[in-house]
């Protein structure tokens, strides 16, 4: 599935070509006492450089485009790219970048006007923004109707990784799936179920699995619609491992409670015990694939950290083949140094999450449709 998507070498000869490159600069923007506003994380920025040199080196001008935020199709000074420009600017000071494709109501609904107007005195096109190519817009899947199309190194790199981890893993595959809403990940849920050796679960979305199976769970987060699915993949015949023991919060702000499988009313539950901990990473350190996406809890309170740093570590030191994701889990993984321990770091979580449960993406199939159109006009 991901050989056959067209890569730069495939736009050869660029010299003198106008290049427009999707990427994702949808990076946090923090603003400073004197009220200047600047990027606050560059990782995203960093990532498509590898991009931006080989088009720049084989001789092409080349022009960036991205969202940042949600505007509603607008235009909003708050959302505007130019603190993206800046920090751009000083990374690649070569590549131009177009203000936010958001502030047109033609991006999200994929309008073959704006489309048009995308196009417009470019040559070629190279979508490098994996973590908007499960979204159906103008700049993802509108612009390879119309141009020579590629894949950027990021993006491929991405497709290349989880298309691996579908269809010829290393084994044993171990999954860990955390975060807050059960509903998000469900399908992503059952998907892994039939491909993981073990499927660990952790995080809110936790707290329906363990209500499906009749535990007390307070008031941590529970979503009486999906008990059924849970209990679905529960009885689904894979190796599902669901937090022994869990640390909670009281009503009391000031009270933190420990606790087994069942939680007493009047506390809500919020990151995963010790023992849970200790279970999971002995799972993840017998994996020769590794795929972590979502936090085991609350870990932005220091009270509720330790499930998700006791994870993020046995998946940094894990012996086999490592993938992390999603914006939270990258997030944790920063903040706690271990980046440089993670074989591959995500930069598409909701993107990762569709590729896995439906194994492809819209935007890498318009690369393969503008490919093929291309090779059916050289022949």
């Amino acid at each position: 599935m991901t050989g056959q998507l067209p890569l730069l070498e495939d736009l050869l000869p660029l010299e003198g070509k106008r290049v427009l490159v999707r990427v994702d600069f949808n990076v946090p923007i923090v603003e400073d006492p004197d009220g200047t506003r600047r990027v606050g994380d560059d990782f995203r920025i960093r990532a498509a450089l590898a991009t931006f040199e080989f088009l720049l080196a084989h001789g092409a001008s080349v022009t960036a485009c991205t969202h940042l935020g949600r505007p509603d199709g607008k235009v909003d000074e708050r959302y505007s790219v130019a603190p993206v420009a800046a920090r751009l600017a000083e990374l690649a000071p070569e590549v131009a970048l177009m203000e936010n494709l958001r502030f047109e109501p033609g991006e999200e609904a994929n309008d073959p006007a704006f489309v048009m107007r995308l196009v417009d005195g470019f040559d070629c096109f190279v979508n490098d923004a994996f973590g908007v190519s499960h979204r159906a817009h103008a700049s993802v899947v509108g612009v390879p109707a119309h141009l020579p199309s590629a894949a950027g190194r990021l993006l491929a790199r991405e497709a290349e990784v989880l298309g691996h981890l579908l269809e010829h893993p290393k084994r044993p595959f171990v999954a860990v799936v955390g975060g807050a809403k059960v509903a998000d990940k469900l399908g992503v849920v059952h998907a892994l179920a039939a491909k993981v050796d073990v499927l660990i679960i952790g995080g809110g979305m936790a707290y329906t699995f363990l209500a499906s199976l009749g535990h007390e769970i307070g008031s941590s987060l529970y979503d009486p619609a999906r008990r059924e699915e849970c209990q679905e993949v529960l009885a689904s015949g894979a190796t599902v491992l669901l937090p022994e023991d869990c640390v909670a919060l009281a009503h009391d702000p000031e009270r933190v409670g420990h606790f087994g499988q069942d939680i007493p009313e009047g506390f809500c539950g919020l990151d995963i015990g010790p023992k849970s901990a200790a279970r999971f990473a002995e799972a993840i350190a017998s994996a020769a694939t590794v795929l972590w996406n979502g936090p085991m809890g609350v870990f932005e309170d220091p009270r509720f950290a330790s499930g998700t740093r006791f994870v993020a570590e046995a998946v940094a030191a894990c012996p086999g083949f490592s993938v992390a994701g999603g914006g939270d889990s990258v997030a944790a993984i920063d903040e706690w140094g271990l980046a440089g321990a993670i074989d591959h770091l995500s930069t598409g979580g909701g993107a990762s999450l569709e590729m896995i449960e439906f194994g492809d993406l819209p935007g890498l199939a318009a690369l393969r449709d503008a490919a093929r159109r291309v090779g059916a006009t050289r022949t």
